[in-house]
Protein backbone atom coordinates (compact mmCIF):
# COMPACT_ATOMS: atom_id res chain seq x y z
CA UNK A 1 0.00 0.00 0.00
CA UNK A 2 1.49 3.17 -0.95
CA UNK A 3 1.93 6.34 1.56
CA UNK A 4 -0.61 8.51 0.25
CA UNK A 5 -3.42 5.65 0.18
CA UNK A 6 -2.68 4.34 4.13
CA UNK A 7 -2.82 8.29 4.67
CA UNK A 8 -6.11 8.36 2.89
CA UNK A 9 -7.61 5.48 5.37
CA UNK A 10 -5.96 6.83 8.31
CA UNK A 11 -7.97 10.06 7.95
CA UNK A 12 -11.25 8.06 6.95
CA UNK A 13 -10.79 6.07 10.50
CA UNK A 14 -10.18 8.98 12.49
CA UNK A 15 -13.42 10.63 10.82
CA UNK A 16 -15.49 7.49 11.40
CA UNK A 17 -13.73 6.58 14.67
CA UNK A 18 -12.46 3.31 15.68
CA UNK A 19 -15.92 0.72 15.78
CA UNK A 20 -14.68 -0.78 19.13
CA UNK A 21 -14.21 2.11 21.06
CA UNK A 22 -17.52 3.59 19.12
CA UNK A 23 -19.56 0.71 21.07
CA UNK A 24 -17.76 1.37 24.01
CA UNK A 25 -18.40 4.82 23.94
CA UNK A 26 -22.39 4.12 22.92
CA UNK A 27 -22.48 1.77 25.89
CA UNK A 28 -21.29 4.44 28.49
CA UNK A 29 -23.46 7.49 27.23
CA UNK A 30 -26.60 4.65 27.54
CA UNK A 31 -25.33 4.19 31.39
CA UNK A 32 -25.15 7.90 32.11
CA UNK A 33 -28.29 8.21 30.56
CA UNK A 34 -30.09 5.68 32.93
CA UNK A 35 -27.62 7.08 35.91
CA UNK A 36 -29.01 9.95 35.61
CA UNK A 37 -32.81 8.97 35.20
CA UNK A 38 -33.93 10.29 38.95
CA UNK A 39 -35.19 7.37 41.02
CA UNK A 40 -37.57 7.67 43.59
CA UNK A 41 -35.24 7.53 46.05
CA UNK A 42 -34.19 10.89 44.89
CA UNK A 43 -37.11 12.34 45.56
CA UNK A 44 -37.54 14.85 48.65
CA UNK A 45 -41.06 13.95 48.98
CA UNK A 46 -41.31 10.78 51.40
CA UNK A 47 -38.55 11.72 53.01
CA UNK A 48 -37.86 14.90 55.35
CA UNK A 49 -36.09 18.70 53.32
CA UNK A 50 -32.47 18.86 55.49
CA UNK A 51 -31.38 19.52 58.74
CA UNK A 52 -33.98 22.16 59.34
CA UNK A 53 -36.83 20.12 59.18
CA UNK A 54 -35.03 17.35 60.83
CA UNK A 55 -34.18 19.77 63.93
CA UNK A 56 -37.45 21.13 64.12
CA UNK A 57 -38.99 17.35 64.11
CA UNK A 58 -36.78 16.41 67.12
CA UNK A 59 -37.01 19.45 68.85
CA UNK A 60 -40.80 19.03 68.88
CA UNK A 61 -41.09 15.72 69.81
CA UNK A 62 -38.59 15.50 72.53
CA UNK A 63 -40.34 18.30 74.01
CA UNK A 64 -43.49 16.85 74.34
CA UNK A 65 -42.45 13.89 75.23
CA UNK A 66 -40.60 15.09 78.60
CA UNK A 67 -44.11 16.58 79.57
CA UNK A 68 -46.22 13.31 78.47
CA UNK A 69 -44.52 10.20 78.67
CA UNK A 70 -45.98 7.72 80.56
CA UNK A 71 -44.80 6.55 84.16
CA UNK A 72 -42.83 2.63 82.64
CA UNK A 73 -40.83 0.78 85.52
CA UNK A 74 -37.97 -0.69 82.42
CA UNK A 75 -37.91 3.44 81.36
CA UNK A 76 -37.14 4.46 85.39
CA UNK A 77 -34.62 1.64 85.56
CA UNK A 78 -32.90 2.77 81.95
CA UNK A 79 -32.98 6.61 83.73
CA UNK A 80 -31.49 5.43 87.02
CA UNK A 81 -29.46 2.25 87.05
CA UNK A 82 -25.41 3.13 86.82
CA UNK A 83 -24.74 -0.07 85.63
CA UNK A 84 -24.43 -0.55 81.84
CA UNK A 85 -24.84 -3.87 81.98
CA UNK A 86 -27.48 -4.35 84.39
CA UNK A 87 -29.19 -1.24 82.46
CA UNK A 88 -29.16 -3.12 79.31
CA UNK A 89 -30.31 -6.28 80.34
CA UNK A 90 -33.57 -4.18 82.20
CA UNK A 91 -34.47 -2.79 78.53
CA UNK A 92 -33.61 -6.23 76.84
CA UNK A 93 -36.17 -7.51 79.36
CA UNK A 94 -39.01 -4.97 78.48
CA UNK A 95 -38.48 -5.17 74.89
CA UNK A 96 -38.79 -8.96 74.33
CA UNK A 97 -41.91 -8.66 76.77
CA UNK A 98 -43.17 -5.93 74.81
CA UNK A 99 -43.07 -7.70 71.43
CA UNK A 100 -46.97 -8.39 70.26
CA UNK A 101 -47.77 -7.77 74.08
CA UNK A 102 -49.56 -4.74 75.51
CA UNK A 103 -47.88 -2.29 77.83
CA UNK A 104 -50.77 -2.97 80.99
CA UNK A 105 -50.38 -6.52 80.20
CA UNK A 106 -46.94 -6.32 80.59
CA UNK A 107 -46.41 -3.87 83.50
CA UNK A 108 -47.12 -7.06 86.17
CA UNK A 109 -44.86 -9.40 84.52
CA UNK A 110 -42.01 -7.04 84.06
CA UNK A 111 -42.04 -6.26 87.74
CA UNK A 112 -42.07 -9.76 88.98
CA UNK A 113 -39.67 -11.08 86.68
CA UNK A 114 -36.92 -8.35 87.44
CA UNK A 115 -37.34 -8.99 91.59
CA UNK A 116 -36.83 -12.87 90.69
CA UNK A 117 -34.27 -12.43 88.03
CA UNK A 118 -33.03 -8.78 88.64
CA UNK A 119 -29.20 -9.46 86.73
CA UNK A 120 -28.18 -11.75 84.16
CA UNK A 121 -26.41 -13.96 86.30
CA UNK A 122 -29.74 -14.78 87.80
CA UNK A 123 -31.41 -15.42 85.06
CA UNK A 124 -28.32 -17.43 83.57
CA UNK A 125 -28.74 -19.86 86.86
CA UNK A 126 -32.66 -20.36 86.24
CA UNK A 127 -34.00 -23.07 84.94
CA UNK A 128 -36.08 -23.54 81.47
CA UNK A 129 -39.32 -24.71 83.56
CA UNK A 130 -38.77 -21.82 85.81
CA UNK A 131 -38.67 -19.38 82.97
CA UNK A 132 -41.76 -21.08 81.43
CA UNK A 133 -43.73 -20.70 84.55
CA UNK A 134 -42.94 -16.82 84.87
CA UNK A 135 -43.84 -16.18 81.34
CA UNK A 136 -46.90 -18.27 81.50
CA UNK A 137 -49.85 -16.13 80.36
CA UNK A 138 -48.08 -13.68 78.62
CA UNK A 139 -47.90 -15.59 75.14
CA UNK A 140 -45.30 -15.88 71.94
CA UNK A 141 -43.15 -18.42 74.92
CA UNK A 142 -40.05 -18.90 72.55
CA UNK A 143 -39.40 -15.35 73.96
CA UNK A 144 -38.99 -16.52 77.07
CA UNK A 145 -36.69 -19.02 76.00
CA UNK A 146 -34.42 -16.88 73.97
CA UNK A 147 -33.91 -14.26 76.96
CA UNK A 148 -32.90 -17.10 78.85
CA UNK A 149 -30.41 -18.22 76.40
CA UNK A 150 -29.38 -15.19 75.87
CA UNK A 151 -28.30 -14.99 79.20
CA UNK A 152 -26.26 -17.99 79.62
CA UNK A 153 -24.63 -17.03 76.60
CA UNK A 154 -23.80 -13.64 77.68
CA UNK A 155 -22.31 -15.12 81.20
CA UNK A 156 -20.45 -17.91 79.39
CA UNK A 157 -19.22 -16.21 76.30
CA UNK A 158 -18.44 -12.65 77.33
CA UNK A 159 -17.98 -13.06 80.72
CA UNK A 160 -21.54 -11.57 81.56
CA UNK A 161 -20.66 -8.27 79.58
CA UNK A 162 -23.74 -7.26 77.29
CA UNK A 163 -22.57 -6.37 73.56
CA UNK A 164 -22.45 -3.13 73.19
CA UNK A 165 -23.66 -2.35 69.56
CA UNK A 166 -26.79 -2.82 67.89
CA UNK A 167 -24.83 -5.24 65.37
CA UNK A 168 -23.22 -7.32 67.76
CA UNK A 169 -26.56 -7.48 69.58
CA UNK A 170 -28.50 -8.62 67.09
CA UNK A 171 -24.87 -11.09 66.05
CA UNK A 172 -24.81 -12.60 69.21
CA UNK A 173 -27.78 -12.85 70.88
CA UNK A 174 -30.31 -15.09 70.12
CA UNK A 175 -34.01 -13.92 69.55
CA UNK A 176 -32.81 -10.29 69.28
CA UNK A 177 -33.58 -8.84 65.93
CA UNK A 178 -32.84 -5.37 64.40
CA UNK A 179 -35.59 -3.41 66.29
CA UNK A 180 -34.49 -4.95 69.69
CA UNK A 181 -31.04 -4.38 69.10
CA UNK A 182 -31.44 -0.67 68.29
CA UNK A 183 -33.67 0.07 71.40
CA UNK A 184 -31.47 -1.49 73.41
CA UNK A 185 -28.20 0.22 71.95
CA UNK A 186 -30.38 3.52 72.05
CA UNK A 187 -31.38 3.50 75.70
CA UNK A 188 -29.70 1.76 77.46
CA UNK A 189 -25.97 2.55 75.54
CA UNK A 190 -26.90 5.84 74.14
CA UNK A 191 -25.89 4.80 70.16
CA UNK A 192 -27.39 6.74 67.50
CA UNK A 193 -29.16 4.35 65.64
CA UNK A 194 -32.83 4.33 64.68
CA UNK A 195 -35.61 2.09 65.63
CA UNK A 196 -38.66 0.80 63.75
CA UNK A 197 -41.56 -1.12 65.07
CA UNK A 198 -45.55 -0.89 64.68
CA UNK A 199 -45.77 2.33 66.54
CA UNK A 200 -42.70 3.94 64.31
CA UNK A 201 -43.86 2.13 61.20
CA UNK A 202 -47.61 3.93 61.55
CA UNK A 203 -45.99 7.42 62.62
CA UNK A 204 -43.57 7.70 59.85
CA UNK A 205 -46.09 6.23 57.04
CA UNK A 206 -48.50 8.65 57.55
CA UNK A 207 -45.96 11.62 58.66
CA UNK A 208 -44.32 11.01 55.07
CA UNK A 209 -47.82 9.20 53.32
CA UNK A 210 -45.80 5.80 52.61
CA UNK A 211 -49.10 3.78 50.91
CA UNK A 212 -47.00 0.61 50.11
CA UNK A 213 -47.22 -1.74 51.75
CA UNK A 214 -45.03 -1.87 54.71
CA UNK A 215 -43.82 -4.72 55.00
CA UNK A 216 -42.35 -5.43 52.00
CA UNK A 217 -38.60 -5.20 51.84
CA UNK A 218 -38.41 -1.70 50.10
CA UNK A 219 -40.56 0.23 52.59
CA UNK A 220 -38.97 -1.34 55.48
CA UNK A 221 -35.96 -0.15 54.17
CA UNK A 222 -37.16 3.49 53.47
CA UNK A 223 -38.56 3.22 57.08
CA UNK A 224 -35.02 2.16 58.66
CA UNK A 225 -33.30 5.32 56.56
CA UNK A 226 -35.84 7.69 58.03
CA UNK A 227 -35.62 6.37 61.15
CA UNK A 228 -31.90 6.47 61.49
CA UNK A 229 -32.09 10.06 59.45
CA UNK A 230 -34.29 11.22 62.46
CA UNK A 231 -32.77 9.80 65.49
CA UNK A 232 -31.28 12.77 67.89
CA UNK A 233 -27.83 12.15 68.20
CA UNK A 234 -27.75 13.55 72.09
CA UNK A 235 -30.71 12.23 73.29
CA UNK A 236 -30.83 8.86 71.20
CA UNK A 237 -33.01 6.78 73.60
CA UNK A 238 -35.22 9.18 74.49
CA UNK A 239 -35.80 9.70 71.10
CA UNK A 240 -36.46 6.29 69.92
CA UNK A 241 -38.86 6.17 72.93
CA UNK A 242 -40.64 9.02 71.96
CA UNK A 243 -41.02 8.34 68.65
CA UNK A 244 -42.43 5.33 69.90
CA UNK A 245 -44.71 7.06 72.39
CA UNK A 246 -46.30 8.98 70.30
CA UNK A 247 -46.97 6.01 68.06
CA UNK A 248 -48.90 4.47 70.74
CA UNK A 249 -50.67 7.31 72.81
CA UNK A 250 -51.36 9.90 69.67
CA UNK A 251 -50.79 8.41 66.36
CA UNK A 252 -52.78 5.53 67.25
CA UNK A 253 -54.18 2.82 64.35
CA UNK A 254 -57.63 3.89 64.96
CA UNK A 255 -59.11 7.68 66.26
CA UNK A 256 -55.58 9.62 66.26
CA UNK A 257 -55.39 12.17 68.26
CA UNK A 258 -54.42 14.76 65.68
CA UNK A 259 -55.34 18.38 67.13
CA UNK A 260 -52.51 17.25 69.79
CA UNK A 261 -49.90 15.35 68.16
CA UNK A 262 -46.45 17.63 68.85
CA UNK A 263 -45.58 17.27 65.16
CA UNK A 264 -48.10 17.43 62.66
CA UNK A 265 -46.93 19.99 60.83
CA UNK A 266 -44.15 17.93 59.36
CA UNK A 267 -47.14 15.56 59.07
CA UNK A 268 -48.02 14.68 55.15
CA UNK A 269 -51.43 13.24 55.57
CA UNK A 270 -52.64 15.70 58.36
CA UNK A 271 -51.82 18.26 55.39
CA UNK A 272 -53.68 16.59 53.19
CA UNK A 273 -56.43 16.14 55.45
CA UNK A 274 -56.71 19.95 56.21
CA UNK A 275 -56.20 20.52 52.63
CA UNK A 276 -59.60 18.91 51.73
CA UNK A 277 -61.61 20.36 54.77
CA UNK A 278 -60.46 23.68 53.35
CA UNK A 279 -61.21 22.83 49.57
CA UNK A 280 -64.82 21.89 50.76
CA UNK A 281 -65.24 24.41 52.89
CA UNK A 282 -64.46 27.27 50.14
CA UNK A 283 -66.91 24.92 48.13
CA UNK A 284 -69.33 25.68 50.46
CA UNK A 285 -68.73 29.26 51.32
CA UNK A 286 -68.59 29.82 47.46
CA UNK A 287 -72.09 29.00 46.83
CA UNK A 288 -72.90 31.72 48.99
CA UNK A 289 -70.85 34.21 47.01
CA UNK A 290 -68.65 34.82 49.65
CA UNK A 291 -65.04 36.04 49.28
CA UNK A 292 -62.83 33.42 50.17
CA UNK A 293 -59.07 32.89 50.52
CA UNK A 294 -57.57 30.48 48.05
CA UNK A 295 -56.22 26.79 49.11
CA UNK A 296 -52.53 26.52 48.35
CA UNK A 297 -51.26 23.40 46.47
CA UNK A 298 -49.66 20.74 48.81
CA UNK A 299 -46.33 18.90 47.27
CA UNK A 300 -46.81 15.56 45.98
CA UNK A 301 -44.31 12.91 44.79
CA UNK A 302 -42.60 13.51 41.37
CA UNK A 303 -42.88 10.26 40.22
CA UNK A 304 -46.47 9.40 41.26
CA UNK A 305 -47.41 5.62 39.27
CA UNK A 306 -44.25 4.62 39.60
CA UNK A 307 -42.65 4.83 43.07
CA UNK A 308 -42.60 2.08 44.90
CA UNK A 309 -43.57 3.87 48.52
CA UNK A 310 -46.66 5.89 47.28
CA UNK A 311 -49.75 4.68 47.86
CA UNK A 312 -50.81 2.28 44.88
CA UNK A 313 -53.14 3.65 42.30
CA UNK A 314 -55.45 1.32 43.08
CA UNK A 315 -55.56 1.99 46.53
CA UNK A 316 -56.92 5.68 46.34
CA UNK A 317 -56.75 8.11 49.11
CA UNK A 318 -60.52 7.59 51.18
CA UNK A 319 -61.74 10.82 52.66
CA UNK A 320 -63.59 9.27 55.47
CA UNK A 321 -60.08 7.70 56.52
CA UNK A 322 -58.11 10.51 56.77
CA UNK A 323 -54.87 9.98 57.77
CA UNK A 324 -55.70 6.50 58.69
CA UNK A 325 -55.16 5.31 55.09
CA UNK A 326 -51.65 4.88 56.25
CA UNK A 327 -50.06 2.92 56.60
CA UNK A 328 -51.24 -0.06 54.16
CA UNK A 329 -50.95 -3.65 55.27
CA UNK A 330 -51.11 -6.97 53.21
CA UNK A 331 -54.37 -8.86 53.84
CA UNK A 332 -53.56 -10.77 56.61
CA UNK A 333 -53.75 -14.98 55.55
CA UNK A 334 -57.19 -16.36 57.77
CA UNK A 335 -55.68 -18.61 60.35
CA UNK A 336 -56.31 -22.30 60.04
CA UNK A 337 -58.63 -24.22 61.54
CA UNK A 338 -57.90 -26.94 63.96
CA UNK A 339 -60.22 -29.06 66.70
CA UNK A 340 -58.17 -30.64 69.46
CA UNK A 341 -59.71 -33.40 72.00
CA UNK A 342 -58.83 -32.99 75.08
CA UNK A 343 -59.22 -34.63 78.79
CA UNK A 344 -58.63 -33.36 82.18
CA UNK A 345 -58.21 -36.84 84.06
CA UNK A 346 -58.56 -36.10 87.89
CA UNK A 347 -57.39 -38.53 90.72
CA UNK A 348 -58.38 -37.68 94.49
CA UNK A 349 -56.58 -39.71 97.43
CA UNK A 350 -59.37 -40.36 99.99
CA UNK A 351 -60.77 -36.94 100.64
CA UNK A 352 -57.34 -35.42 100.15
CA UNK A 353 -56.68 -32.69 97.36
CA UNK A 354 -57.57 -33.97 93.95
CA UNK A 355 -54.61 -33.99 91.09
CA UNK A 356 -54.70 -33.67 87.29
CA UNK A 357 -52.77 -35.31 84.73
CA UNK A 358 -50.96 -32.85 82.37
CA UNK A 359 -48.19 -33.82 79.86
CA UNK A 360 -45.26 -31.91 78.29
CA UNK A 361 -45.36 -30.25 74.82
CA UNK A 362 -42.43 -31.17 72.33
CA UNK A 363 -39.17 -28.72 73.14
CA UNK A 364 -39.98 -27.20 69.70
CA UNK A 365 -43.06 -25.62 67.81
CA UNK A 366 -45.83 -24.01 68.93
CA UNK A 367 -46.50 -23.84 73.16
CA UNK A 368 -42.61 -25.78 73.41
CA UNK A 369 -41.99 -27.12 76.55
CA UNK A 370 -45.33 -26.08 78.25
CA UNK A 371 -47.73 -28.32 80.31
CA UNK A 372 -51.04 -29.56 79.21
CA UNK A 373 -53.81 -31.93 79.58
CA UNK A 374 -53.71 -34.94 77.27
CA UNK A 375 -54.84 -34.09 74.30
CA UNK A 376 -55.05 -34.98 70.54
CA UNK A 377 -55.15 -33.30 67.25
CA UNK A 378 -57.89 -34.12 65.05
CA UNK A 379 -58.20 -33.26 60.91
CA UNK A 380 -62.08 -33.70 59.84
CA UNK A 381 -65.47 -34.97 61.97
CA UNK A 382 -65.62 -37.58 64.10
CA UNK A 383 -68.18 -39.06 66.22
CA UNK A 384 -68.53 -37.97 70.18
CA UNK A 385 -68.49 -41.85 70.65
CA UNK A 386 -65.17 -42.14 68.34
CA UNK A 387 -63.63 -38.83 70.33
CA UNK A 388 -63.93 -41.03 73.75
CA UNK A 389 -62.38 -43.94 72.41
CA UNK A 390 -59.41 -41.91 71.03
CA UNK A 391 -58.98 -40.09 74.51
CA UNK A 392 -59.43 -43.34 76.75
CA UNK A 393 -56.74 -45.13 74.34
CA UNK A 394 -54.32 -42.15 75.24
CA UNK A 395 -55.00 -42.12 79.18
CA UNK A 396 -54.36 -46.14 79.25
CA UNK A 397 -51.69 -46.05 77.19
CA UNK A 398 -50.15 -42.78 79.36
CA UNK A 399 -50.67 -44.98 82.51
CA UNK A 400 -49.71 -48.04 81.04
CA UNK A 401 -52.68 -49.64 81.36
CA UNK A 402 -52.56 -49.34 85.17
CA UNK A 403 -55.72 -47.16 84.90
CA UNK A 404 -59.25 -47.47 86.39
CA UNK A 405 -61.32 -45.01 85.21
CA UNK A 406 -64.74 -44.01 85.18
CA UNK A 407 -66.63 -42.66 82.38
CA UNK A 408 -65.57 -40.11 80.11
CA UNK A 409 -67.82 -37.26 79.82
CA UNK A 410 -68.20 -34.14 77.65
CA UNK A 411 -67.62 -30.81 79.15
CA UNK A 412 -68.05 -28.30 76.61
CA UNK A 413 -65.81 -27.33 74.17
CA UNK A 414 -63.49 -23.73 74.36
CA UNK A 415 -61.78 -21.29 71.42
CA UNK A 416 -58.57 -20.09 71.76
CA UNK A 417 -56.90 -17.78 68.50
CA UNK A 418 -53.34 -18.27 68.50
CA UNK A 419 -51.50 -15.39 65.77
CA UNK A 420 -52.13 -18.73 63.09
CA UNK A 421 -54.23 -21.07 64.17
CA UNK A 422 -58.14 -21.08 65.18
CA UNK A 423 -58.38 -23.38 67.96
CA UNK A 424 -61.01 -25.12 68.76
CA UNK A 425 -60.61 -27.58 72.15
CA UNK A 426 -63.79 -29.95 72.06
CA UNK A 427 -63.04 -30.25 76.46
CA UNK A 428 -64.16 -34.43 78.47
CA UNK A 429 -63.49 -35.48 81.71
CA UNK A 430 -62.53 -38.67 83.66
CA UNK A 431 -62.11 -39.78 87.13
CA UNK A 432 -59.43 -42.16 88.16
CA UNK A 433 -59.28 -44.73 90.87
CA UNK A 434 -56.63 -45.36 93.05
CA UNK A 435 -55.10 -49.31 91.95
CA UNK A 436 -52.57 -51.15 92.97
CA UNK A 437 -48.71 -49.79 91.90
CA UNK A 438 -50.00 -46.55 90.87
CA UNK A 439 -47.06 -43.88 90.96
CA UNK A 440 -49.28 -40.54 90.94
CA UNK A 441 -46.03 -38.29 91.16
CA UNK A 442 -43.92 -37.52 88.73
CA UNK A 443 -40.68 -39.44 87.75
CA UNK A 444 -37.61 -39.04 89.25
CA UNK A 445 -35.55 -38.52 85.95
CA UNK A 446 -34.02 -35.06 84.92
CA UNK A 447 -37.65 -34.13 82.64
CA UNK A 448 -40.38 -35.88 83.41
CA UNK A 449 -42.90 -35.57 80.45
CA UNK A 450 -46.11 -36.55 82.56
CA UNK A 451 -47.11 -35.26 86.09
CA UNK A 452 -49.72 -35.14 88.51
CA UNK A 453 -50.64 -30.86 89.67
CA UNK A 454 -52.61 -30.13 92.31
CA UNK A 455 -54.76 -26.91 91.57
CA UNK A 456 -52.86 -24.89 93.15
CA UNK A 457 -49.55 -26.34 91.80
CA UNK A 458 -51.63 -25.82 87.99
CA UNK A 459 -52.30 -22.34 88.58
CA UNK A 460 -48.56 -21.86 88.78
CA UNK A 461 -47.40 -23.80 86.18
CA UNK A 462 -45.98 -23.16 82.82
CA UNK A 463 -49.68 -23.55 80.92
CA UNK A 464 -51.11 -21.93 78.38
CA UNK A 465 -53.56 -19.26 78.53
CA UNK A 466 -55.71 -21.68 76.49
CA UNK A 467 -55.66 -24.59 79.44
CA UNK A 468 -56.33 -22.24 81.85
CA UNK A 469 -59.23 -21.64 79.88
CA UNK A 470 -60.11 -25.09 79.96
CA UNK A 471 -59.95 -26.14 83.26
CA UNK A 472 -61.69 -22.70 83.65
CA UNK A 473 -64.61 -24.51 81.53
CA UNK A 474 -64.22 -27.84 83.98
CA UNK A 475 -64.61 -26.22 87.50
CA UNK A 476 -67.48 -23.80 86.49
CA UNK A 477 -69.49 -26.91 85.08
CA UNK A 478 -68.41 -28.95 88.08
CA UNK A 479 -69.36 -26.60 90.37
CA UNK A 480 -73.00 -26.77 88.41
CA UNK A 481 -73.06 -30.62 88.78
CA UNK A 482 -70.40 -32.13 91.21
CA UNK A 483 -71.24 -35.37 89.48
CA UNK A 484 -70.56 -34.54 86.18
CA UNK A 485 -67.03 -36.33 86.24
CA UNK A 486 -67.42 -37.70 90.15
CA UNK A 487 -69.72 -40.11 91.69
CA UNK A 488 -69.86 -42.51 88.65
CA UNK A 489 -70.04 -46.02 89.04
CA UNK A 490 -66.31 -47.21 89.70
CA UNK A 491 -65.53 -50.57 87.59
CA UNK A 492 -64.76 -53.43 89.82
CA UNK A 493 -61.42 -55.31 90.50
CA UNK A 494 -62.79 -57.46 87.46
CA UNK A 495 -63.49 -54.59 85.38
CA UNK A 496 -60.32 -53.37 85.37
CA UNK A 497 -58.18 -56.72 84.54
CA UNK A 498 -60.87 -56.38 81.72
CA UNK A 499 -59.91 -53.15 81.24
CA UNK A 500 -56.22 -53.75 80.98
CA UNK A 501 -56.35 -56.61 78.74
CA UNK A 502 -58.59 -54.18 76.64
CA UNK A 503 -55.50 -51.78 76.71
CA UNK A 504 -52.81 -54.21 75.84
CA UNK A 505 -55.64 -55.51 72.86
CA UNK A 506 -55.48 -51.62 71.79
CA UNK A 507 -51.70 -51.19 71.19
CA UNK A 508 -51.42 -54.51 69.69
CA UNK A 509 -54.18 -53.63 67.52
CA UNK A 510 -53.84 -49.44 67.24
CA UNK A 511 -55.14 -47.56 63.91
CA UNK A 512 -53.27 -44.60 62.66
CA UNK A 513 -56.23 -41.57 63.35
CA UNK A 514 -55.85 -39.08 60.92
CA UNK A 515 -54.88 -35.58 62.34
CA UNK A 516 -52.93 -37.75 65.38
CA UNK A 517 -49.46 -37.50 65.89
CA UNK A 518 -47.01 -40.02 67.55
CA UNK A 519 -44.45 -38.10 70.30
CA UNK A 520 -41.88 -39.89 72.71
CA UNK A 521 -42.68 -39.35 76.09
CA UNK A 522 -41.55 -40.16 79.41
CA UNK A 523 -44.13 -41.80 80.92
CA UNK A 524 -45.25 -41.27 84.96
CA UNK A 525 -43.38 -44.64 85.77
CA UNK A 526 -39.93 -43.68 84.59
CA UNK A 527 -39.60 -45.67 81.43
CA UNK A 528 -40.21 -44.43 77.98
CA UNK A 529 -43.96 -44.78 76.15
CA UNK A 530 -45.37 -43.68 73.22
CA UNK A 531 -47.95 -41.28 73.53
CA UNK A 532 -50.23 -39.53 71.25
CA UNK A 533 -50.53 -35.57 71.98
CA UNK A 534 -50.86 -32.54 69.85
CA UNK A 535 -48.16 -31.65 68.41
CA UNK A 536 -47.18 -28.06 67.53
CA UNK A 537 -47.39 -27.10 63.98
Amino acid sequence: MSRSKEAAGMALQRKLGNPTKNKEKAKQTNKEEVSSTPSFQESTYHFFHGPVEISSFREKLLLWYDTSKRNLPWRTMAALEQDINKRAYAVWVSEIMLQQTQVATVIDYYNKWMKRWPTLQKLAEATLEEVNEMWAGLGYYSRGKRLHEGAKKVMLSFNGQMPRTAEDLQKELPGVGRYTAGAVASIAMGQATGVVDGNVTRVLCRSRTIGADCTSPVVMEALWRLSNSLVDPSRPGDFNQALMELGATVCTPKAPRCSVCPVRMHCRSFEKVEHQMKTASNRLLGTSRLEVSPVPDIESCDYVGRCPLCLPPEENWENDLGVMNFPRKPVRKQARLERTLTCILEWEENDGEAEYLLVQRPSAGLLAGLWEFPSIVLEGKITEKKEKELLLEQLETLLDGRGNFGEIQYVGEVVHVFSHIHQTYAVYCCSLAETPGLVKKEAEDDVASSRWLTKTAFQKAAVSTAMKKIFQLYQSKESQSPKNCKGKKRKTSTDSEHNMQRSHKLKKNKQSNTGQKQLSILGIFGKSIKCEISSGP
